[in-house]
């Protein structure tokens, strides 16, 4: 029986409720017998007699209008506002109530009940308090939480919490001010291992599955719900992998990762930017925006990149306002037509201006399609089958035929455990890899092959010996081989153009993309005529090869490196940022080794625990607002505040591996799990 103080207040439920769940999306409206999940809940709370009202809080964007015509179908009063400013939309609720008291319900906990309602009425007025929980300290199943609070502590929380997470989950603050009275709920027995909220797919099997198998209705008692869930025991296998409140524990990037796990084989479209390449659980996955070497994530977190750029695409750093305001142009006069682009023109005049050797050019969209591109021409044009490579060159079969031969095939040349699943078993012997460097490996698969190219890196971990790249461009004289310089990545960072204008060397055809766009979209193959041409004598074409951002992107990329020199920049801050790992290096008597072209740096510990070395940079650097490993892309963006900064951070965790290497246990220090060191299947 409700007490007779309920009876001098007024209590409004709130419901929070979005389409846009991150982890489930739409879970809200989903059906669960001929009732939808939000109808369902809803019944079961208007059972209850000493609630005035329920309100609706649901958020502005257009997803959500669907849950608001259902919540008018219920008669439920309607408030919408920020979708992660949650505490907001609930001070707003309170503006269209005369209600004194608040109950707060998530609209994924449809066995809530009048029952727990008036439980927690009754106990609020019987502890005289400011809040009360039936969930600080959790005793119930998930799923079964419930809050009460005053008008009062809803306002003072609205105005004085700045916390945006504390925020998201509206009542932290009061709990935790020491402003107000707090009060809980004990029950007799603990149910606290039992999850019936509604997060996940699995969550929505286990629910439907009780409501359908076990007739549990909307006039079912929560205690029929337990008896249920102790007398079928398999029931609770069905959620049993997923931990209480967490996606309270769990930040949006995590949840939008696992989100995209379930529906994009892999998470995402390139392994170089998954979580788990850098600290798995804790790597920010997503972005909501960028500028110049900062970017924020879903959270709001601002991050210094002091690791990818992305992928080395942002050599002039993020969101060039130059190179946006040249693409919005482009974008409000068109895009994409029937007819062809003048860009790609004049971008192709300019290439072949910075390479006199080149005549001719062909333009995509990505590295892998550029590498494909150029092994088909050479094959058109060599009328030869075999290929000899040295370093990563992309995805597509030709390349990843390499492993047909040798499952590790593809190890030195920068990602292990790669896969050929899938790969046609007849390119098997049509790739030869050699190591960079080693002039005798390659001479003999000249001997024993007949090679229509030689695919290479001009440089990357380690620069050429003295007179090898000559010596693999006379080979190629003498037998009539097509030599391909991959330059997707070395690019615009040492020269204003290919890397191998610095040794002098010259290719019969050369690849260029990451700095090319300065993040947009497009990569080039430039070649000698008498190559290229046998680009017509094969099918090459594409329709979004001639969309216009990407040229237009280019055209300015090009203009601002030419006027700034951007290539020298950022070689003289790649020497500076290797002086400052080299000097941390000696001050915490650390050994390092440092790798690569100055514009792309990076460095190894000479120790039994460089990966954990690594993931410790990582996780300790991220308290500090950095993306960082120990590879680091640079930018003429990064300037000297941002040396400092970084220079001071790292210190501080080189200091911590310096203790691991006089004793102190590495794995005590890490709280997530290794990064991975190459392709590795996500479950």
């Amino acid at each position: 029986m409700p007490i007779i103080n309920s009876m001098q207040k007024k209590i409004a439920i709130i419901i929070q409720a979005r389409m846009n769940s991150t982890r489930l999306p739409r879970k809200v409206l989903a059906k669960l017998n001929e009732k939808s999940l939000f109808e369902f809940l809803v019944t079961r709370l208007k059972k209850s007699t000493l609630v005035n009202e329920i309100i609706l809080a649901t958020t502005n964007n257009s997803i959500d209008d669907q849950l608001c015509e259902k919540g008018k179908e219920l008669n439920l009063n309607i408030v919408r506002g920020d979708e992660d400013d949650v505490l907001d939309r609930f001070f707003e609720a309170s503006k269209v109530t005369e209600a004194n008291l608040f109950i707060r319900v998530t609209a994924d906990c449809p066995f809530l009940d009048q029952f727990l309602i008036e439980d927690l009425i009754n106990e609020f007025f019987r502890q005289k308090v400011d809040y009360l929980s039936n969930c600080y300290p959790p005793m119930l199943p998930d799923g079964l939480d419930l809050e009460i609070f005053t008008r009062e502590s809803l306002i003072s929380a609205h105005q004085n919490c700045n916390d945006l997470k504390k925020r998201e989950h509206v009542t932290p603050w009061i709990r935790e001010s020491g402003n107000f009275k707090i009060g809980s709920i004990k029950y007799p027995k603990d149910y606290s291992n039992l999850r019936i909220t509604v997060d996940e797919k699995e969550d929505l099997v286990l629910v439907r599955k009780i409501i359908r198998d076990f007739n549990f209705s909307e006039d079912s008692k929560w205690h029929n719900l337990i008896n249920i869930l102790n007398e079928n025991p398999e029931l609770v296998k069905i959620n049993s992998k997923f931990k209480r409140n967490e996606g309270a524990l769990m930040d949006q990037s995590k949840k939008m990762w696992n989100r995209a796990k379930k529906v994009i084989p892999g998470g995402n479209m390139l392994l170089s930017k998954r979580p788990e390449m850098f600290l798995p659980e804790k790597w920010p996955a997503y972005f909501l925006k960028t500028k110049g070497v900062n970017l924020w994530d879903l959270n709001k977190v601002k991050y210094t990149d002091m690791a990818l750029m992305g992928v080395g695409t942002n050599s002039l750093g993020y969101s060039h306002p130059q190179i946006d305001k040249a693409v919005m142009k482009t974008i409000r006069q068109g895009n994409l037509s029937s007819l062809n682009c003048v860009e790609e023109v004049l971008l192709a005049e300019k290439l072949i201006e910075l390479h006199p050797w080149a005549e001719m050019v062909k333009f995509a969209r990505t590295g892998g399609e550029a590498n494909a591109i150029s092994i088909r021409i050479a094959r058109a044009a060599a009328g030869r089958d075999t290929i000899a490579i040295c370093g990563y060159h992309g995805w597509h079969d030709w390349y990843l035929a390499t492993n047909l031969n040798n499952k590790n095939g593809l190890e030195e040349h920068l990602l292990s455990g790669l896969e050929a699943n899938g790969v046609p078993k007849s390119l098997k012997d049509s790739v030869k890899p050699f190591s960079f460097n080693d002039l005798e490996q390659l001479k003999n698969i000249v001997k024993n092959s007949k090679l229509a190219a030689i695919k290479m890196e001009v440089e990357r971990s380690t620069p050429p010996n003295t007179g090898f790249l000559e010596a693999v461009r006379e080979i190629c004289d003498k037998e009539k081989i097509i030599l391909i310089f991959d330059e997707c990545t070395s690019g615009f960072r040492e020269t204003f153009g290919g890397i191998h204008k610095k040794y002098g060397v010259l290719p019969d055809i050369a690849i260029f993309g990451k700095a090319l766009g300065n993040g947009y979209a497009i990569t080039s193959i430039i070649g000698r005529s008498s190559v290229m041409e046998s680009a017509q004598s094969t099918f090459i074409s594409s329709t979004f090869w001639t969309e216009r951002i990407g040229p237009s992107a280019a055209l300015k990329t090009l203009e601002i490196m030419e006027k700034e020199r951007s290539w020298e920049q950022i070689t003289m801050k790649g020497g500076k940022l290797r002086r400052i790992w080299s000097d941390l290096a000696k001050r915490h008597d650390l050994e390092i080794e440092i790798n690569g072209i100055k514009a792309l740096s990076g460095f190894n510990f000479k120790s039994k625990n460089n990966r954990e070395y690594k993931n410790l940079i990582t996780q300790e650097m991220l308290k500090k607002g950095f993306l960082a490993s120990t590879t680091c892309y640079l930018s003429t963006a990064h300037n000297s505040k941002v040396f400092e900064r970084y220079a001071n951070c790292l210190d501080d965790v080189f200091k911590l591996i310096s203790k691991c290497e006089n004793g102190y246990n590495i794995k005590e220090m890490l709280n997530y799990p290794l990064s991975h060191t190459g392709f590795e299947r996500l479950n």
